[in-house]
């Protein structure tokens, strides 16, 4: 059930929120709507017109997923309290090109598009920190294209995992072989070889539907540069916004 925040309310926790200057969050504030989501729910199907836009807070976790010819969607971002999905920049009801997907659950800020540009058509600052949040949003989509193509499905898997850590907070990732293999578009038998091995280097464990990371550094030292990359990124566009790592 959602519920108006009002201006009164503390900050949602999400970073995009959270450094906007007063004036700013104030012209916002009176439309934010308190929308918690499950894991598993649905945002945005392809064609679909884009009307709302998503904060997650907290732990909560969006996939972007594109569709392949064989059926199989291919995960390209995450997007968690660094940031929001749908109609950033966009100006009308554009539809919606891969489906958008709530990866994990948790409370979640939703905002109308229309509400979104009145507030942005009132103040150039506004305007200007979605557009480099845009610019930081499509880096993360180039940085996903090259990984794919580029890097081992280990490299792979350790990076989904650490980005994952980074954004919720926590070294508990509830995952299954079967969605990390989904995410990375390849088989899952791929992926079951790929944890055993990390399981074998106790790296983490593996629970009934989660790993447990026991050995960040070592986790980090099999994956590939790309989180940095993009971190780097933030940082010289929207520096504060992507989360800080939990070490």
């Amino acid at each position: 059930m959602s519920k108006i925040i009002g201006a009164a309310a503390a900050r949602p926790d999400n970073n995009l929120l959270q450094t906007l200057r007063e004036a700013d969050y104030a012209l916002l504030a009176p439309w934010l709507e308190s929308n918690p989501q499950d894991a598993n729910q649905l945002l945005y199907n392809p064609g679909d017109n884009v009307e709302t836009v998503h904060f997650p807070c907290g732990p909560s976790l969006v996939s972007y997923l594109v569709g392949s010819e064989d059926g199989r969607d291919v995960e390209t971002i995450l997007v968690g309290r660094e940031g929001a999905v749908g109609g950033i920049v966009s100006f009308g009801h554009l539809p919606a090109y891969c489906r958008i997907v709530v990866k994990y659950g948790g409370p979640f800020v939703r905002l109308r598009v229309t509400q979104l540009e009145a507030a942005k058509a009132q103040s150039p600052t506004l305007r200007y920190l979605f557009a480099r949040y845009a610019d930081c949003l499509l880096a993360q989509v180039f940085q996903s294209t090259a990984c794919n193509a580029i890097h081992s499905i280990e490299q792979r898997a350790a990076k989904w995992i650490l980005s994952a850590m980074d954004r919720t907070g926590d070294h508990v990732v509830p995952l299954t072989h079967e969605q990390l293999a989904t995410m990375l578009g390849v088989g899952r038998s791929y992926t079951s070889r790929v944890m055993q091995g990390f399981r074998a280097d106790r790296i983490l464990e593996t629970r009934r539907g989660a790993v447990v990371v026991r050995d960040r550094e070592a986790l980090k030292a099999r994956a590939c540069l790309c989180n940095e990359s993009v971190k780097a990124h933030f940082d010289a566009v929207l520096r504060g916004v992507y989360p800080a790592s939990e070490e």
